[in-house]
């Protein structure tokens, strides 16, 4: 199998091009290629492929062989592969996801993409759009700094749905925590029926948070798209931000910007080719 290795800010995947290529299994070869120390080593498996509703489809496995709605980095890779590879010659596309269709617009330099911005749609807000369980009667309701007890500890959780989900808590020290006790703990949640990501933030000013994610199916990643979208939501929400967000991850920065007036998440940043390379399934 041909595939090329690429990142978005450290939050890295295995891409085939499946214009060319089959997967015949792609669960087994998600947890076989992301081994890093048996197998390419990666955050999971993206598959380029054809499409009758968009210009191209995105399947996108976890490094545990799960199946995942959508991944603000992984669809910025994409946009620079089918380009940079000459799918396409137009800077402006959509892409078919499980969270629904993408509109991206490439940033070419000397020839190559450089960066991409994602239209990644309107936010879920709604409990049951999440999914959030909450008391009978407040499925419709948003999810803002909601309590929820994990590991013994009382937490002020937001819920948002970037057509994956995502839960944002706000702690004063998230370099000093134990994500990798914490993270497992909300993701496997009785209160999230689909599993979560888990977004740790702390607001440093009004144009700017920093966070941590863990992410479903993956654990700590550098990076996560939807999950800075969901924090960049989260904190206007609550009134911590303006709407445009620098939002800080282990991996470097991503721009976020929602328009409340059309209801649209817009995401920019940057995606990286490492290597292409040929692997034995």
């Amino acid at each position: 199998m041909k595939f090329t290795k690429m990142h978005g800010l450290g939050n890295d995947y295995v891409y085939v091009n499946c214009f060319k290529e089959t997967v015949e299994n792609p669960s087994e070869v998600a947890k076989y290629v992301s081994d890093r120390h048996t197998g390419i080593g990666s955050d999971g498996l993206i598959m380029i492929c054809p499409s009758s509703q968009a210009d191209f489809e995105m399947q996108m496995y976890n490094a545990d062989g799960s199946r995942g709605e959508m991944c603000g980095n992984g669809i910025r890779c994409v946009g620079k592969y089918v380009y940079d590879y000459g799918l396409t010659d137009q800077t402006s596309i959509s892409v078919e996801t499980l969270g629904g269709i993408k509109y991206l617009d490439l940033n070419v330099v000397e020839g190559k993409v450089a960066s991409v911005k994602v239209n990644m749609g309107h936010p879920g807000l709604k409990a049951c759009e999440i999914p959030i369980i909450m008391d009978e009667g407040r499925e419709q309701d948003p999810v803002i700094l909601s309590p929820i007890e994990v590991r013994g500890q009382t937490y002020q959780m937001t819920g948002v749905s970037m057509g994956n989900p995502h839960t944002v808590v706000y702690l004063e020290n998230i370099q000093g925590m134990a994500i990798e006790e914490i993270g497992p703990a909300f993701e496997q949640h009785e209160r999230f029926p689909n599993r979560i990501n888990t977004e740790f933030a702390r607001v440093l000013d009004r144009r700017t948070v920093e966070m941590r994610v863990w992410e479903r199916g993956s654990g700590e990643t550098m990076a996560c798209g939807t999950g800075a979208c969901a924090v960049a939501v989260a904190s206007i929400l609550n009134n911590y931000t303006e709407n445009q967000v620098t939002v800080r991850l282990l991996g470097g920065d991503l721009e976020i910007e929602w328009d409340r007036e059309a209801d649209i998440v817009y995401m920019t940043g940057p995606a990286t080719t490492v290597f292409d390379g040929e692997i034995e399934i």
